[in-house]
């Protein structure tokens, strides 16, 4: 994620920031940009509350006023209430509950930053597709009525259980587990690999391509889980993929891979926007810069640059963790047949960026 700043002090803002901790502007974020803007505290706060910013008139989302978990701006002359990322809401936690409230602004956290991603990479997610379905989310707690509650994907609709948000639940499941790496923003962007894998692939002329990779996903999907549950994953298989779940079938496979895609894209953007520098045997060498055009893309940007210098900078973060006592922030290994995997994933989005802009060019 690039880097922002307040438009009224030039202090660093963060994405996830509703004011400038520096001079109190309020601070919004416009999706149609992929900036942060700051606007003068109101004298009252309301929800029709106006402000003009780039020639433009918007308004704060919905769950910016009535819940604190939103801080997308939405232009006026739209007639919906909530924002880009709040209406692929389909289902909320019941905030009558202790402790959903704060639940759901974590979950809200993660989500947003995967849709950011999304946005960089000239991905759409909203609107109705070819197949008839669009991107959604629902966000449920287990109860008596329905005492398990899978986090998953099915048609466009991504299920969360709401106890994800909770740090200590999530890492007795990572250890359970067995998993090295496990957190709300991994589970999006697992999640929503299943998403593209069915805008992306199925169906379409790099379905032959992906079976060649990662196997064929026709094999009985339910019976492959229960067989990776029991018997955990293969040895031998665990050598051509990012992690152990990878290995429980091909759709899972992508997903996974998918999930590291966007972890590259995210964090080689992040160390690029700070100025970071990876020290090679004669000199320094800052992070090359991802392109930053309006509808952004990686379509000038070759797979193994990303790789070159992602592992090193893996390699530098991980040492980082260590000195403070933390287990690995990048705890993985990236075969050679991962990275193929890895290749053919920023192929297919380079083409489906390639084509959305042209379309979007055409209209």
């Amino acid at each position: 994620m690039k880097t922002f700043h307040c438009d009224h002090c030039s202090s660093e803002v963060f994405f996830e920031n509703d004011r400038c901790v520096r001079c109190g502007y309020w601070v919004g974020y416009l999706p149609e940009l992929r900036e942060m803007r700051s606007f003068a505290p109101p004298t009252e706060a309301t929800a029709d509350l106006a402000v003009n910013l780039n020639g433009q008139d918007y308004r704060c989302c919905a769950n910016w006023f009535q819940h604190k978990v939103c801080n997308w701006l939405v232009p006026v002359a739209d007639n919906q209430p909530f924002c880009e990322a709040c209406r692929l809401n389909e289902m909320i936690p019941d905030l009558s509950v202790e402790g959903n409230l704060e639940r759901w602004q974590k979950i809200e956290l993660a989500k947003r930053r995967c849709l950011y991603t999304l946005q960089y990479l000239s991905l759409p997610f909203a609107g109705v597709t070819e197949s008839g379905t669009t991107l959604r989310f629902k966000f449920l707690a287990e109860s008596p009525s329905e005492p398990l509650v899978l986090t998953g994907h099915n048609g466009g609709l991504i299920t969360v259980n709401i106890s994800e948000a909770d740090e200590d639940k999530r890492e007795r499941r990572r250890i359970k587990m067995h998993e090295p790496y496990r957190t709300m923003v991994g589970h999006f962007r697992h999640e929503i690999g299943h998403y593209y894998w069915d805008r992306l692939i199925a169906n379409t002329q790099y379905l032959a391509a992906y079976r060649n990779l990662f196997g064929d996903e026709t094999r009985d999907y339910g019976e492959a889980l229960k067989t990776y549950y029991a018997q955990g994953p293969n040895a031998e298989a665990m050598k051509a993929t990012v992690t152990a779940y990878a290995t429980a079938h091909p759709w899972e496979d992508w997903a996974e891979t998918w999930a590291h895609y966007m972890h590259i894209v995210d964090m080689m953007e992040t160390a690029s926007a700070h100025g970071l520098a990876l020290e090679t045997p004669k000199h320094l060498e800052l992070i090359s810069p991802l392109p930053r055009r309006n509808k952004a893309s990686l379509t000038t940007v070759s797979f193994d640059e990303l790789l070159k210098q992602w592992i090193p900078l893996t390699c530098a973060l991980n040492t980082i963790n260590r000195g403070m006592g933390l287990q690995d922030l990048y705890p993985f290994v990236l075969t050679s047949p991962v990275c193929d995997k890895l290749r053919f994933i920023h192929e297919v989005i380079q083409n489906g960026a390639a084509q959305n802009g042209a379309m979007s060019q055409a209209a």
